[in-house]
């Protein structure tokens, strides 16, 4: 490794540390359990999986997981990204280093298996289903998420464009879990 590549490195190890620090230091002083923002958190984690254990169709229970699973790696991967380029961010959390746990662990890929669910079980129309809870998310509860500082948007992110990724994300994990069951289909 070269020198100034060796320098930069480890300039960009020293920030990274110096950030973590400062963002347990926010979470002490903010978002720790001495809160009530951190308490309202915990319950949008435990609600949600409860609703789940009771009402999950356990003959689809590995296509639902794998579709929520889905979900929550490619929701945590985008809000990893908008948080570190500042698009957005989560002042009340339940770790420090978790910024979004509750919504991208629990609430939202919850919600998704559910309405998955619910489309299964109707034979109705997922993607149409989806895309409404798309936009009850991005319309709805961001807006709300936002007039209670539990959540914040930078740099010209707006409504629109949350809806786009939930919209994406519900697509891509759709797309994903669709072509799993066809490849188990086709085997048999």
């Amino acid at each position: 490794m070269h020198q100034e590549q060796s320098e930069l490195l480890q300039r960009i190890k020293s920030i990274t540390k110096e950030s973590t620090e400062l963002q347990i230091e926010y979470w002490k002083m903010y978002s720790d359990y001495e809160t009530w923002q951190f308490w309202v958190i915990i319950l949008l984690v435990i609600i949600p999986l409860i609703v789940l254990f009771f009402v999950i169709d356990r003959r689809n229970i590995l296509l639902l997981g794998f579709f929520g699973l889905n979900y929550h790696v490619w929701f945590h991967y985008i809000n990893s990204v908008g948080i570190k380029l500042g698009l957005w961010e989560y002042p009340y959390q339940i770790l420090p280093f978790l910024p979004s746990f509750a919504l991208d662990a629990a609430l939202v890929p919850i919600l998704f298996i559910l309405v998955y669910q619910w489309t299964l079980k109707y034979q109705k129309n997922v993607y149409i289903y989806g895309i409404i809870l798309s936009g009850i998310l991005a319309f709805i509860m961001k807006p709300i998420m936002v007039s209670v500082d539990y959540f914040k948007m930078y740099e010209g992110v707006n409504y629109i464009h949350l809806f786009l990724f939930y919209v994406g994300l519900f697509l891509l994990s759709k797309l994903a879990a669709s072509l799993f069951l066809h490849l188990q289909q086709k085997d048999k």
